[in-house]
C-alpha cells in the first residue's frame, strides 16, 4: 500500500509533469520511427518481390544486417558515426531540431523496416497467383495492381504481425535514452535520481508502458476484426 501511495504522489507532484513530457516524447518518437518503418518496410517488400535477383539480394542483405545487429548499436552508430560524416550545414540543421531525437528515430525506423518487410513479404506469398494474372488481364499497371488488388490483401494477412511490430517499436523507443532523448524511461531515471524512490518511479513508468501497450493491442484487435469483416 505504501508503494502505491508513493507512486500516486509522484504522479500528482511535479514528477507527474515529467512523466507526461516523457510519454509525449515517446509517442512522438514512435510515430516518427513508425512512419519510416512501415513506409520503407512496404517499399522493401514490394521491391524484393518485383525486382530481379540483384535487387532481391540487396534487399535481403539490408534485412539481415538490420535484424542481426542490436538496435542499440544502430542508434549509437547513427548518433556518433553517421552524424560525424554529415556536412556542417546539414548537421547544424539537424542539431537545431534535436539531433538525438532525429537520429534515434531514423535508427529505430530503419531497423524495424526490416521486420515489417518480412511480415509483408509473407503476406505477398499468401496472395494467389491468379490475383496477379486477373489484374494483368484487366490491363492494370504494376503499381495499380499492387495498390488496388494485392496490397489490401497483404495487409489483411499480415495484420497480426504488423501489430506486434508496432508494439515492439513502441517499447524499443526506450533505447533512445542511451543518447539523451528525454523519453519516458529517461524522465523516470531523472525522477528516481531526484526523489530516491526507485520502486515508485519505475512503477509509474511500468504502468504507463502497459497502458499504452494495451491501447496498441486493442487498436490492432479492432483493425483485425474490421479486416476480417471486409474479407467476408
Amino acid at each position: 500500500m505504501g508503494h502505491l501511495l508513493d507512486s500516486l504522489s509522484i504522479v500528482s507532484a511535479d514528477g507527474g509533469t515529467w512523466v507526461w513530457m516523457g510519454l509525449a516524447t515517446t509517442l512522438a518518437l514512435t510515430l516518427f520511427a513508425g512512419a519510416i518503418a512501415f513506409g520503407l518496410g512496404t517499399l522493401l517488400a514490394v521491391i524484393r518481390v518485383a525486382g530481379g535477383r540483384g535487387v532481391e539480394g540487396a534487399v535481403a542483405a539490408y534485412v539481415e544486417f538490420q535484424r542481426n545487429v542490436p538496435m542499440l548499436v544502430h542508434i549509437l552508430f547513427w548518433y556518433f558515426g553517421i552524424a560525424a560524416l554529415l556536412p556542417d550545414s546539414v548537421a547544424d540543421w539537424i542539431n537545431e531540431r534535436g539531433s538525438e531525437f532525429v537520429f534515434a528515430g531514423l535508427a529505430i525506423g530503419l531497423c524495424m523496416a526490416a521486420y515489417v518487410s518480412e511480415d509483408l513479404r509473407s503476406g505477398l506469398r499468401a496472395v494467389q497467383k491468379g490475383q496477379y494474372e486477373a489484374a494483368q488481364s484487366l490491363g492494370m499497371t504494376y503499381p495499380d495492381m499492387m495498390r488496388r488488388i494485392v496490397m489490401p490483401q497483404v495487409f489483411r494477412v499480415a495484420a497480426p504481425g504488423l501489430v506486434n511490430q508496432a508494439l515492439l517499436l513502441f517499447k524499443n523507443t526506450s533505447l533512445a535514452m542511451a543518447i539523451g532523448v528525454a523519453e519516458l524511461t529517461y524522465r523516470t531515471r531523472e525522477i528516481e535520481s531526484l526523489t530516491f524512490r526507485t520502486f515508485a518511479a519505475f512503477g509509474v513508468a511500468t504502468a504507463v508502458y502497459l497502458a499504452v501497450s494495451f491501447v496498441i493491442m486493442g487498436a490492432g484487435a479492432m483493425i483485425g476484426r474490421r479486416l476480417d469483416f471486409l474479407r467476408r
